[in-house]
């Protein structure tokens, strides 16, 4: 079993930065694909990027966010610059490795235009 818990997210001016971390229990992290998904009021979770032996992003978000892991700390990341309203919503992680699939609890991220 992993566990998974966000951080980092909160209520940032259009045009700032903010850095979501996720950080994993129980398992050795390093065997598994990491993903950031996030969901908007009314909208289904939408994949936003993902590390395993590349980094993938969905368009929206490309060379404004970057995706990045530290092994030794079981932690994700997610830098996300140039923020937008359009960004608003609770961003998750989610590993995987096989068909087990686990999901963080997400946290919020809030874009005032």
């Amino acid at each position: 079993q992993v566990q998974l818990v966000e951080s980092g997210g909160g209520l940032v001016q259009a045009g700032g930065s903010l850095r979501l971390s996720c950080t994993a229990s129980g398992r050795t992290f390093s065997n598994y694909d990491l993903y950031w998904y996030r969901q908007a009021p009314g909208k289904e979770r939408e994949f936003v990027a993902s590390i395993s032996w590349g980094t993938y992003y969905t368009d929206p978000v490309k060379g404004r966010f970057t995706i990045s892991r530290d092994d030794a700390q079981n932690t994700v990341y997610l830098q996300m610059n140039r923020l937008k309203p359009e960004d608003t919503a609770i961003y998750y992680c989610n590993a995987r490795n096989g068909g087990a699939s686990y999901w963080g609890q997400g946290t919020q991220v809030t874009v005032s235009s």
